[in-house]
């Protein structure tokens, strides 16, 4: 059976995605003219467009008049239901970090949700995710052991666009997700939370609570997060989406 070959710009769009997931291009970056890209690649301009559009309608990159192509984030809330707290730092041009506090694999400290959700040995990775340097969210997520065996603090870099506990769990892991149930609370910030945080004990702050499930509707894994200040939504296409560590 002859095997059709596929359209030129899905060829492109494909081949620019995988540069993206090996880091050729960084978060908040600008891509190459439509011109380079056409001549890199030995299509038209046309062809390059096309491509280039459908990684904007994916999430990955957005289009800004006068600047051409920027990288969004790798993380697209279409492949993942959740944006990345990094990428989105990394566009605002300020500077993100995750301090790893500990990864007990497998953890005996399971808070009262978790043991509602899982029945099994979990990993507990708790981190301090900064912006700026200065604290701005302390961060528990309960991972089954048999999705992460071997996860260890090797496998959480503290700097850099990698630091997403998204893309951590799907690359390093092979951790997919579909749908994602997000709970907000105020909350006052015990001793504990208030000194990660650098606040002052009973301070009210923000709880977010998040449930990952994979496409037969099982939980993959739990992330629970104390910030400061605001959370923000996308409304973009309907739907909101809020960012995530």
């Amino acid at each position: 059976m002859k095997t059709s070959t596929p359209p030129k710009y899905q060829v492109v769009h494909d081949a620019i995605l995988s540069r993206l997931m090996a880091g050729h291009y960084s978060i908040g970056t600008r891509l190459p003219t439509e011109e380079l890209l056409s001549k890199t690649f030995d299509v038209s301009r046309v062809t390059i467009r096309k491509a280039l559009e459908m990684l904007v309608r994916a999430g990955y990159l957005t289009a800004r008049q006068g600047s051409g192509y920027v990288v969004a984030t790798l993380s697209p809330p279409s492949s993942t239901c959740m944006a990345s707290f990094t990428d989105q730092v990394l566009n605002e041009g300020r500077i993100p970090g995750a301090k790893l506090l500990g990864v007990d694999n497998p953890t005996t400290e399971i808070s009262a949700p978790v043991r509602e959700l899982f029945d099994e040995p979990l990993v507990l990775v708790q981190r301090l995710r900064t912006v700026d340097g200065l604290p701005r969210m302390f961060t528990q997520t309960w991972i089954p052991v048999r999705l992460a065996p071997n996860m260890a603090a090797s496998d959480f870099p503290e700097t850099g666009q990698e630091q997403s506990i998204l893309r951590i769990l799907r690359r390093n892991f092979g951790v997919e997700w579909t749908t994602a149930c997000e709970t907000l609370d105020s909350v006052i910030a015990n001793p504990e939370i208030a000194t990660r945080l650098d606040v002052a004990p009973n301070t009210p702050i923000l709880s977010q609570a998040c449930t990952a499930f994979d496409p037969s509707g099982q939980p993959v894994f739990f992330d629970q997060v104390y910030r400061q200040g605001p959370i923000n939504f996308d409304l973009s296409g309907g739907a909101a989406q809020q960012t995530s560590a």
